[in-house]
């Protein structure tokens, strides 16, 4: 059975699941490179089935993310919107939303949608539509390690089909709703009208507002002045609700902007982020209390906040926790396969045989001849050299001791927010010097942003403080550093020195792990700097040529690109 899923939002994703498994899944960013691009992803559609190898006549069933989704906006038209949220305009839209016009609206975008993918060829009686966090539900549990026993399953994100968030069981494959937060409510919604009030992009900049917070955070907690955001929301039961004269947070803005204030812009990064961690800490403890179940599945876009994961994570209540890697809505073209997969397998009498999320190299693979032929119209100019080493991920790992930055382009993209290594810059995490190195003639981004190290996954508890146990393969959760922090300081946050690791396990990616191997032989340590392979700005590089254009308009020392060595003399 092939199931084709599809998010048409806010970094608009296809999947392509085939009899329960992910064969491929690609956001349509890539392809355009548009970040974060809102849209039907057509170009990402026709890249999985061709990953595929599949047509449309090949594939059984379309499951659409959300019975509702809103038209599609530009990045100028969305933060007009945040900024224009406490207008008379915004709130005669509010009012719409509960009268018979938006039933029309909402039955008049749905046609749309059809449309859409009925102009790729498929019919119909094709189409499922999943409601939003149901996928988000079925994409958290089915990802997991878990199947037998009950599971809590809690979702949290800006909004998707009225709701923000969702407390459920999973119980041997079966998943039962036990609870809803109205979309009124949401906490993703003051985090991004927050992130706009500091001048940054909703829906995209927010990981930039966590990065600030540490340095704010201990005068916010020394000076209650300071926490300018503090009890907008108040836990209660297995939700949330809105207090202190918050309104509808759709409408909020000029409410927030008051709160705000003079603030300074760390300290209001940090009250922020406080109200975030202490809010996700007290509902998923008072929801392990109230289910009895300890462990605990994550979906959602605000669980991208790994710091918020880490608060998480701590808490005694809970024994063990999985969070859905790139767990914002691109993650929900994968759950509503699973929505869909798990229907027709149970009307069919039969079992639901999802396995585990494995590695997430779900992209495309261009080989040496793609490369060769990228090459061949690449101006290097003078002082450029192209080799082509015999061990090209051994010579990367030496490169990396011996002080220089490489950008690494091999094998499958990967899906999602994070580069874990086939599409990543590396460097020595040793070395503080890398960062502005990085900051100002790499990537041209902000230099708070702290940077992310891969681990080899035997070595991880020698720089990552683990109480209980976790693998962490994919960048999605914070934790405190050992006492081993001078091996990877350049891979910490400089001012609360959390670490962010991806753990690198040989059997996911052989390749990368010998470079680990690699720089491990030549220092002693099992641990390099990894940040995403593209420009500030841009998405993640997916062909050969872009990489090579990364590569013209930075100060990268080199680039391994397939088999081949591109680097500066």
């Amino acid at each position: 059975m092939k199931i084709l899923g599809i998010h048409d939002g806010h970094n608009a994703t296809a999947a392509l699941v085939e009899d329960g498994r992910v064969v491929a899944a690609v956001s349509e960013e890539r392809l355009v490179r548009t970040k974060n691009v809102d849209c039907f992803p057509e170009r990402a559609i026709a890249d999985c089935l061709a990953l595929a190898s599949c047509t449309a006549d090949d594939v059984d069933f379309v499951a659409y993310n959300g019975h509702h989704q809103p038209y599609s906006r530009t990045r100028a038209e969305l933060m007009a919107a945040f900024r224009q949220a406490s207008s008379a305009r915004t709130a005669v839209k509010r009012i719409l939303r509960r009268t018979p016009v938006n039933h029309l609206y909402r039955r008049r975008r749905r046609a749309t949608r059809k449309e859409a993918v009925g102009r790729l060829g498929f019919g119909e009686s094709q189409i499922r539509f999943v409601e939003h966090h149901q996928a988000h539900a079925y994409a958290a549990y089915w990802s997991s390690p878990w199947r037998e026993g009950e599971v809590l399953v809690l979702t949290c994100d800006g909004e998707g089909d009225d709701l923000c968030a969702t407390v459920n069981v999973a119980r041997d494959g079966e998943i039962e709703r036990l609870a809803s937060v109205h979309a009124n409510n949401s906490l993703g919604i003051v985090y991004a009208m927050a992130t706009t009030l500091l001048g940054m992009m909703p829906l995209e900049d927010e990981h930039k507002v966590m990065g600030m917070a540490p340095y704010g955070q201990r005068r916010v907690l020394m000076r209650p002045e300071e926490d300018c955001f503090a009890g907008l929301l108040r836990t209660e039961g297995l939700g949330w609700e809105r207090t202190d004269g918050l309104p509808d947070v759709y409408q909020s803005f000029r409410y927030l902007r008051h709160r705000l204030g003079l603030t300074r812009f760390d300290n209001a990064s940090a009250s922020i982020q406080l109200l975030t961690e202490k809010v996700l800490t007290e509902w998923v403890a008072n929801c392990v209390r109230e289910t009895g179940l300890r462990r605990v599945a994550l979906s959602g876009g605000v669980f991208m906040n790994v710091k918020a994961n880490k608060a998480v994570y701590e808490l005694p209540e809970v024994e063990e926790l999985f969070v859905m890697p790139s767990c914002g809505d691109e993650s929900n073209a994968l759950g509503a396969c699973y929505v869909v997969y798990d229907e027709e397998r149970r009307r069919a009498g039969l079992p639901t045989d999802i396995p585990p999320l494995g590695p997430l190299y779900f992209g495309g693979e261009f080989g040496a001849t793609d490369c060769e032929r990228a090459l061949s119209e690449f101006e290097a100019g003078e002082g450029i050299e192209i080799t082509e080493p015999a061990d090209i991920d051994w010579q990367v790992g030496q490169l990396v001791a011996s002080g220089k930055i490489v950008a690494r382009y091999a094998g499958r993209m990967e899906f999602g927010a994070r580069a874990l290594g086939n599409r990543s810059i590396l460097a020595d995490p040793r070395d503080m010097a890398v960062i502005p190195k990085i900051n100002e003639m790499i990537k041209s981004r902000d230099f708070w942003m702290p940077f992310a190290p891969s681990v080899l996954a035997e070595r991880s508890e020698e720089y990552a403080v683990k109480p209980k146990p976790m693998r962490a393969p994919y960048m999605i959760t914070a934790f405190e550093s050992t006492d081993r922090r001078d091996d990877f300081r350049a891979a910490t946050h400089p001012y609360d020195k959390s670490t962010r690791p991806q753990e690198v396990f040989e059997d996911w990616n052989p390749g990368y792990y010998r470079v680990l191997k690699s720089f491990e032989e030549a220092t002693g340590r099992g641990i390099v700097l990894n940040t995403s392979f593209n420009l500030h700005g841009y998405p993640i590089v997916y062909r050969p040529e872009e990489a090579l254009e990364v590569f013209r308009r930075s100060s990268l020392d080199a680039l391994a690109l397939g088999p081949y060595l591109i680097q500066r003399k």
